[in-house]
C-alpha cells in the first residue's frame, strides 16, 4: 500500500471528490435532461414526484418552518377484509402531511381540503394560523400527494368509509386527540361525518362553505328545469357515469396546463371576490393545481356516490321534521340538503298533482356532539341558510359567520377576514376571557 503525506493525501482526496462531484453533476444533468424530455413526450406530463415538487414550490411562499411526511396508514382498517383499494394486497398506503412549527402549548388545528383540491390550497393561511395554532394539513386519501389507490367503492356508505376510516388511521398514526378540525367544502362534509363518528377526538368543528347543508333554493329549481332538457339529460348521464372534471384535464394531455392556467387566472384573478393572486402566487398555484388534478384518478371518483347532479348531497348531515304542505294537504319530508330533487306524480283525493320530493338520509341532531362554527364567504355559492336550519336542531353551541369579499374559496379571496373568523371561532382556546370577545369588524354573525 502506498502511504501519502497528510498534505498530499488531503490534496489527492480533494481531487477525487471534485472529480466525482463533476461526474455526478454531469450524470445528474443528463438524468434531468432525460427526465424533462420524457415529461415532454408523456401525454399527461405529471407524476407523484411532480405533485410533491409542485407542493414544495407553492409552500416556498410560506415563511413558517414545516415538516412534510408520508404517514403510513396501512392497507386498510384493522380487522376489515376491505383494503383501501379493495383488494387482498397488504400494500400500505400513505397520507401526505405537512406540520408547521408552533409554540409548545398551541392548540392543534387540522385542516382538510375540499373536492379537487389539496392541502396546498391553504398556502395563504399557514403563516398567520401557525402563529396561534399547531397547524397540520393533510391530503385526503386519493388526492394530492397521498396514495392514490384504485377507487372501486360501489355505494355512498363505502365511499364515506373510505375517507372517514383512512382519516382515523391517519389520526392514530399521528397520535392526535382533542384537536380543532377545519374542513372546506367536501372536506367539511367529511370532517362533519368524522366528528359524528369520533366526537371524542374533536373539540371544535369549523366548516367552511361545507357540502351537506345547502337548502333548497331557486338555483336548484333552475337545475331541475335544466335536467328536463336534452342538455341536462346529457350532463346528468355524464354525472351518473362518474365523468369527473379531472378526466377533461387528462384528456387534453399537454394542453391541460393551459386550461388550468386560464381557470386559476380567472377564478383567483379577474373574477376574484377579494384579494387577487399576485403573479408568483398565480404561477405556482396553477402548476400545483394541474399536477394534483392530472394525476391518477382515485379519490375524485367519490363524486357520484356523495353528490347527485347539481352537487346536492345524497346523504345530508342533518334532516328536518315532517312538515305539512298546505296547498296539497300532503306530508313531505324535507332535508337540510337538497337530495335527489325530482318531479313526481301523486294522486291526492283523486286529483293528479305535481310536487317536489326530497329523499332523506342523515343523522339526527342528538348525534351531533361537537360545538360547531359554520363559515361562508358572502359570495359563496353554498347557501348559508341550510346551516341556519341545521342549527335549529343542534343541541350543541353553533354559530354562523359570514366573511365579506369572499367566495367559495374565502380563505384565498379574503385571508385576513378568514383568519379573523377562525380566531374568533376558537376564542375559547385562545383568549383568557372568551365571553367578552367581540366579533371582528367586517364579519357578520347570522
Amino acid at each position: 500500500m502506498r502511504l501519502l503525506s497528510r498534505p498530499r493525501y488531503l490534496a489527492t482526496m480533494g481531487e477525487e471528490i471534485a472529480t466525482n462531484a463533476a461526474s455526478a453533476e454531469t450524470a445528474a444533468g443528463k438524468t434531468t435532461a432525460k427526465s424533462r424530455w420524457l415529461s415532454l413526450l408523456r401525454w399527461i406530463p405529471t407524476s407523484t414526484d411532480h405533485i410533491i415538487a409542485a407542493e414544495k414550490r407553492i409552500l416556498s411562499l410560506v415563511r413558517t418552518p414545516y415538516v412534510q411526511e408520508q404517514v403510513n396508514i396501512g392497507s386498510g382498517p384493522p380487522g376489515s377484509k376491505i383494503r383501501w383499494f379493495r383488494s387482498t394486497s397488504n400494500e400500505p398506503r400513505f397520507i401526505n402531511t405537512v406540520t408547521f412549527a408552533s409554540a409548545a402549548d398551541s392548540p392543534t388545528l387540522v385542516m382538510v381540503h375540499g373536492y379537487g383540491a389539496s392541502q396546498g390550497f391553504f398556502f395563504r393561511n399557514f403563516d398567520t394560523l401557525a402563529s396561534k395554532f399547531r397547524v397540520i394539513a393533510m391530503d385526503q386519501l386519493g388526492w394530492g400527494g397521498s396514495s392514490r389507490p384504485d377507487f372501486t367503492c360501489k355505494s355512498t356508505e363505502e365511499t364515506e368509509a373510505w375517507f372517514i376510516d383512512s382519516f382515523e388511521e391517519w389520526r392514530k398514526a399521528k397520535n392526535l386527540s382533542n384537536f380543532i378540525l377545519l374542513g372546506h367544502s367536501f372536506g367539511g362534509y367529511i370532517a362533519a361525518k368524522y366528528a359524528i363518528k369520533h366526537p371524542e377526538h374533536v373539540k371544535h368543528l369549523i366548516l367552511v362553505g361545507p357540502a351537506g347543508f345547502s337548502a333548497e333554493t331557486d338555483m336548484s329549481e333552475r337545475l331541475m328545469q335544466l335536467r328536463a332538457t336534452w342538455k341536462g339529460a346529457i350532463v346528468n348521464h355524464l354525472w351518473e357515469s362518474n365523468f369527473t372534471p379531472q378526466k377533461i384535464i387528462r384528456g387534453l394531455g399537454p394542453w391541460g396546463p393551459g386550461m388550468v392556467r386560464r381557470y386559476t387566472s380567472a377564478r383567483f384573478g379577474s373574477y376574484s371576490s377579494g384579494d387577487m393572486l399576485n403573479e408568483d402566487e398565480s404561477k405556482l398555484l396553477t402548476d400545483y393545481v394541474y399536477h394534483t388534478l392530472a394525476a391518477k384518478g382515485s379519490g375524485e371518483l367519490c363524486l357520484k356516490y356523495i353528490f347527485s347532479f347539481g352537487a346536492f348531497t345524497r346523504k345530508p348531515l342533518l334532516h328536518m321534521s315532517v312538515v305539512e304542505s298546505r296547498s296539497l294537504t300532503l306530508y313531505l319530508i324535507c332535508s337540510v340538503t337538497s337530495v335527489f330533487p325530482a318531479v313526481i306524480e301523486n294522486i291526492v283525493s283523486g286529483t293528479l298533482v305535481s310536487t317536489k320530493c326530497l329523499l332523506v338520509f342523515g343523522c339526527s341532531a342528538s348525534e351531533w356532539k361537537v360545538p360547531t362554527t359554520f363559515m361562508y364567504g358572502t359570495d359563496d355559492w353554498m347557501n348559508y341558510q341550510g346551516a341556519q336550519e341545521a342549527r335549529k336542531q343542534m343541541e350543541v353551541p353553533c354559530e354562523i359567520i359570514r366573511v365579506p369579499q369572499g367566495g367559495h374559496f374565502v380563505f384565498i379571496d379574503n385571508q385576513k377576514g378568514f383568519h379573523a373568523a377562525v380566531f374568533y371561532a376558537c376564542r375559547r382556546f385562545l383568549s383568557p376571557d372568551p365571553d367578552h370577545e367581540s366579533l371582528p369588524e367586517g364579519l357578520t354573525s347570522v
